[in-house]
This record gives C-alpha cells, structure tokens and sequence, in this order.
C-alpha cells in the first residue's frame, strides 16, 4: 500500500523476500527508489497521471534492486483505491525473472539463427518444411512464405530419389546425421554443394515429434577441391611429359648421375656427370644455406627430404624445383648415397604467388573496411553517446528540467539510431534482398545523400529481374565508388545510373570533382580499385575507370544478367 506522494505504508512478506529488505526498510523507500533511473521513470510518468485522475490503474513490467544489489524483473499493477477517505494505491509485483530471461534467450537464438549465413529449417517426420530463416532463403532461393508447408523433397534432385526417405528414417529412429555432403537443387535450378546437420527434436517425454537441420552451401570448396584434383593430374601428367627427372649422388664421389628428364628442365646434358658443388653453384645463395642444413639434418633414423628452392638454368633463367629424396646409409650411420626426384614447379609456384597476392590484397582490404567502421564508430557514434550521457546525466541532477528537455533528448536518440542504422545497411545488404536491386540501391543512395549533405541523381531503366549475387555486386561497387568521391572529388552532387541494354546491366557514376591519376592509384596503398575490379570479375562483368587530374571521374560496370556466379575467380 502506498499514499498518493508514493511512501510505502504496507509492504507484505513477500515482498521482503522478493527484494531481500525488511518490512522497515522497504517502507523508508519512495516506490521509484526500488528501480533503476530508467525503469523508474516510466513509472513516475503513470503515477502521475494516476495523481491527476486520469488514470485509476495501469500496469508495468520494470527491474527492481535487490538489497545485494542484483536486478529482478517484476510486473508491477497499480490500482487507485478512492473508497477511502484518503485515497491509497494497491501495487502488486510479480516475480517474471524467469520469463524475462527465458525471453531473451529466445530473442538471442532468434537473431542467430535469423542473421546465419547457413540454412536452418525444421520440420515434420513427414518432412514437411515449418520453418525456414533468411540464410535458408539466400541458400535455396525459396521465401519463407514459399517454403513453408511444401516438402523438403523439393531441394532434392531427382536423381537422388531415396536420399530423403532415408533421412527421415535415421531421423525417427532417433539418430542424428553430421555433415553428411550431397547436393540439392535451388528454386532456380541451380544444382549446389551442400553440408547437412540435421537433429531429431523431441518432446517432454523424450518422443521425436519433428527435425532440426543447418545447411551449408559447401559449392566453392568442392569446386576449390576439383580445381586442386585437377592440378594434381595436371603435374603428374607434366612430371610426365618431362617436368621431372631422377638424380643419384655418391657421397664417397660427389658425383651425380641424371636421368634426362635434366635437359629439358635445367638445359643440361644428362650423359654428362656432375658434382654435388656444380649444382650447389646453380643454387641462389639464399636458398643455398638453407638446401645444406636440410641434407646435413639427413639421419639413418630420418633418412626423407622433400624441401623446395630455386636453381638457375643453363641459360640463366631462375625457376623454382621440388626436391625428393632419400638417404642411404651404412651399419655406422654414414651416408653412402642419396637418390631422389626434382620436379619443375615454376608454375605452381607462380601460381601461389598470385594467390597469395589477390589474398594479401582482400585482408587489406577488409582491413581498411574495418578501420573505416571503426572510425565511424569512434567519431560519430561513440561521441553522440557521450553527448548524450552527459545529458542524461545533467538531467538526473535536474529532475525539474525532464520536461522541457525531452524532444530534445529524443532528437539526439533518434539521430543517434539513424546513424548506427545506416552504418548496419553499408555493412548489411538487407534492403537489396527485400526491395530488389533497383529500390535497394535507390533507397541506399537517398539515406547516404541526406546523411553527407551530398546530392546522388539517381535515375534507372531496368525491366528485368536482376539475379541477387550480380545486385550485390554493383551495390558494393557503388557504395565504393560514393564513399571514394565524398572523400576526394570536392563535389557535393554524383550522379548514378542503372541501365539495362542488350541482356546486360550497366551501372554509370559520374562525378565532375578533383579526379586523380588512375595510374599512380593502381600504384599505391589503396585498394578501392582493386576491390571493385575484383567483384566484378566475380560476376563476369567488365569496369572502366576514367579521370584526370581537375576533369572529374567515371565509372562504369556492365554485368550480364544471366551471369553465374564463377567458382574458381571466387575461389582465387
């Protein structure tokens, strides 16, 4: 029971025990001393219009303190009692702890399973689909509406007839099925690699009423893995054609005997012997030092080598070789001889070099990504937080001010909110799934323009679905492109064009700023070029970048429309 100032006059033992104070000292409190300053505010506003009469209840689920300090979670039903002479409020609280943080635990599991890249379904033992989450629908292409109902069989390929039949059986029988590699089918007809987990679901009583399973899209690794099966049988056949030759060296001698494989390899004359110093010789003296310790580390107990080093030909070219070997030794542990195999494997090796070269380049760039979020969220985000900490903080002290500096609080939350909102969709790609290319990249250029003050004219001519891994192409070579003329050009208006013209789609973006010398860009530290020249070979698609000095910028992307997504330029 309270009076109508909010001065406790009765509090009962359960509430001494809810909140861990004695009668007396929960009476000595005012009812907003039981909450946090956030949660207490809400109920002083409804006290109030309880006061004021325009109001005779209300109810409200808030946090209280505990006498150690901890937070519970209570719903709180106030009733105003005017029979009396002197009117009284009834508040009742109800210990929903439990529901909050069973509440939260299902919002947390929710948002994982709603932002996962991987497809997670469940459904019936009949195998009918029940529910389907957005990484299910970027997977299989199927909405959530269009999926759910409709059998799972409809994934299936029909020359794997029986596959999902027996699944369902391991599944009712209670057993689970870990990472089992198959391949289904997408609403386009698109075939893909997939990994299944998939778990039965049980009840109460421990009886499987359902399924569980997380689907991930396996294609570019099993590409990646035919590509590596291909190259493999590409060596063997080159070792072959003449890419390796067989070598024996006498200790006793240092003399070595080739096969003549050698000629065409290194350029020389396989029926001409030669010495364990003549090749150390056609050894770069940077990978001299380390051939030596490797040979000296060579042991009865240890006898393998496999190491590779570069050797110059007789012709002075430097290519790279593997070198196999085994040692022989005697009964007192000396080394008698060495025979072995040396493959040419300049091209692999050159291959690697690039690989490692456009991964060097795609960590800097995500890198810099990160940087650029970073900053964003140190100097925008984190300093409105503070501003309005500070704010809050005041008002606390002010209490009298709450109502002249509410609109202007919520002024700085709002602001705040659209700030980190915008910051989520240059990171997210929501909107493009949602709204489709052409209103994804519309609406993305609309939040930018009125967020930088900038002017994006931005005007399209697209009759044709655009497929979803192309849409997403162009929008990051947009947003690229944007944030590159924001920072550079000295313009405050870009224009941006999205055209459709012979089954291809052209985006176009225009800017009359600064320019800057393409040659000395591709020559530096920054990879905006890089980055967007790369997507859009991932799509098969051709980008041109024009500008100069004080003449402005152009950039313009076409893409087919029908363009598949290419799993070996994605996998290097």
């Amino acid at each position: 029971m309270e009076n109508l100032e909010g001065q406790p006059l009765f509090v009962n033992p359960a509430l001494c025990s809810m909140l861990g104070f004695s009668e007396e000292e929960l009476q000595s409190k005012h009812c907003v001393d039981f909450s946090p300053p956030e949660d207490a505010e809400k109920d002083r506003a409804l006290f109030q219009q309880l006061r004021a009469g325009s109001i005779d209840h209300y109810q409200l689920e808030k946090r209280y303190f505990r006498r150690d300090g901890s937070l519970v979670w209570g719903r709180l039903s106030i009733s105003l009692l005017n029979s009396r002479p002197s009117p009284l409020v009834l508040a009742m609280v109800e210990d929903i702890t439990d529901k909050k943080k069973a509440e939260e635990a299902r919002f947390r599991h929710a948002a994982v399973i709603e932002s996962s890249d991987d497809a997670i379904a469940s459904g019936t033992l009949d195998g009918i689909i029940v529910s389907w989450n957005t990484g299910a629908q970027k997977i299989y292409g199927y909405t959530e509406a269009e999926a759910i109902g409709k059998p799972i069989s409809m994934l299936v390929p029909p020359e794997l007839p029986d596959e999902e039949t027996k699944i369902l059986e391991m599944l009712r029988a209670g057993d689970h099925i870990q990472h089992f590699e198959t391949v289904r089918v997408t609403k386009s007809g698109k075939r893909i690699n997939v990994s299944l987990t998939i778990s039965p679901i049980k009840d109460s009583s421990g009886r499987t009423v359902g399924c569980a399973g997380i689907a991930r899209d396996i294609s570019q690794r099993k590409h990646a893995e035919e590509a590596l099966h291909e190259s493999e049988e590409r060596f063997r056949l080159a070792a072959q054609a003449g890419k390796m030759f067989a070598y024996e060296w006498d200790a006793a001698t240092d003399k070595i005997v080739r096969s003549e494989g050698v000629a065409r390899i290194l350029g020389a004359d396989a029926g001409v012997h030669t010495t364990g110093q003549d090749v150390l010789r056609g050894v770069p003296p940077e990978d001299r030092a380390r051939l030596l310790a490797a040979t000296a580390q060579l042991s009865p107990e240890k006898p393998h080598l496999r190491i590779t080093y570069r050797m110059v030909r007789s012709d002075g070219r430097v290519i790279w070789v593997e070198r196999t070997s085994r040692a022989y030794f005697d009964g007192h542990g000396r080394k008698l001889r060495i025979v072995g195999m040396i493959a040419d494997i300049t091209e692999r090796k050159l291959a690697e070099a690039a690989l490692a070269d456009v991964s060097r380049k795609l960590l800097e760039a995500q890198e810099q990504e990160r940087n650029r979020i970073g900053r964003e969220l140190h100097d925008d985000v984190s300093q409105q937080l503070a501003m309005l900490a500070v704010d809050l903080e005041q008002l606390r002290d002010n209490p009298s001010e709450v109502q002249s500096r509410v609109q202007e609080l919520l002024k700085q939350t709002t602001e705040l909110s659209d700030g980190v909102q915008a910051l989520s969709h240059e990171l997210h790609s929501s909107k493009l799934e949602y709204l489709g290319v052409v209103g994804g990249i519309k609406s993305w250029v609309t939040e930018f323009g009125q967020r930088q003050r900038m002017e994006v004219d931005f005007k399209h001519e697209i009759s044709s679905a655009v497929p979803f891994e192309v849409g997403l192409c162009l929008f990051r070579v947009l947003q690229e492109a944007v944030h590159n003329a924001t920072k550079y050009s000295g313009v405050k208006r870009i224009e941006v064009q999205l055209v459709e013209h012979a089954n291809e789609v052209h985006l176009i973006i225009n800017d009359s700023g600064r320019g800057f010398d393409i040659e000395a860009a591709r020559r530096g530290r920054g990879l905006g070029l890089t980055s967007m020249q790369e997507r859009v070979k991932l799509v098969n698609g051709a980008i041109t970048i024009e500008s100069k000095p004080s003449a402005g910028t152009s950039i313009r992307v076409r893409v087919p429309l029908k363009s598949e997504h290419n799993p070996q330029r994605a996998a290097g």
